[in-house]
């Protein structure tokens, strides 16, 4: 999420810890995040609480007909199904990004979220930095990396890096002082729309906490700032283009599609 926050995100969500084990590392965070613990809250039920338990840090909402526990996850479920039989460096998500016979870029995720797709790519050999501002999603997404290294994909964690940052900001200040990524790769969160169909349940977990990316635009001249050989922009198969700025090529799905900036041809 590249979200430059929201204050009434504080009012939002509240700490909780799950098991005795976990107070002293939910108070910790709570610290950190500069959120209020449930033991000290005394204000009406959150819209989410930021759940610490022995099995991780979760986000769940609260309210009648709310969704399950949003964690980052790189062992289990659905990502545990791709990496095993996603396809590969057939995937669209590899073709736009430039993955082919020996060339596996550096790639820079400048809206990381729950790094998803930060892991396919690394799962298929690349470096992966990944930037995301929202302390929330943030803390999430560093507790999912943290079990992810005590399991069987410890070797595929080893190729990402995470940092907590406004990208924005972030990719202007690495270009002035040189520092180039052959890929930036960037899925801004897609503005809300009533009459479309059911959004993932992360993302009606993620919009209380991150919003809209209102500043979506402004991503991709940073990204072609710091980009090498090209910048990718992840959309919804309909979107219009980010920034109003047309592509050179396109691979498109069912759902979703992927616009490419290139700069330079990637070499091997």
């Amino acid at each position: 999420m590249s979200n430059t926050g929201n204050p009434a995100v504080k009012d939002a969500v509240v700490i909780k810890a799950m098991d005795e084990s976990s107070i002293v590392p939910a108070r910790e965070l709570a610290k950190r995040l500069s959120l209020p613990f449930a033991d000290d809250y005394q204000c009406d039920e959150p819209e989410l609480w930021l759940e610490v338990s022995d099995g991780g840090v979760c986000l769940q909402p609260t309210g009648k007909k709310a969704p399950g526990p949003t964690y980052a996850d790189f062992v289990t479920g659905s990502v545990a199904h791709r990496r095993q039989f996603g396809g590969g460096k057939g995937q669209m998500i590899a073709k736009a990004v430039g993955i082919k016979g020996g060339v596996t870029p550096q790639i820079l995720d400048a809206t990381a979220g729950l790094g998803k797709d930060a892991f396919v790519l690394a799962t298929l050999g690349c470096d992966v930095t990944l930037l995301e501002r929202s302390p929330i999603v943030h803390a999430l997404l560093e507790n999912g990396l943290q079990r992810a290294e005590q399991s069987e994909v410890a070797d595929i964690i080893a190729r990402m890096q995470l940092i907590n940052a406004n990208s924005i900001e972030w990719m202007q200040e690495q270009a002035q002082q040189g520092v180039r990524y052959q890929v930036v790769y960037l899925d801004p969160m897609f503005p809300h729309n009533d009459k479309s169909a059911l959004v993932k349940k992360e993302m009606r977990t993620f919009r209380p906490v991150v919003g809209d990316d209102l500043d979506a635009d402004l991503l991709l001249d940073s990204a072609l700032s710091i980009a090498e050989n090209r910048v990718v922009v992840k959309r919804p198969r309909k979107a219009p283009f980010l920034a109003d700025r047309k592509p050179s090529l396109q691979f498109e799905g069912k759902s979703s599609r992927y616009d490419i900036y290139p700069l330079k041809k990637l070499q091997g």
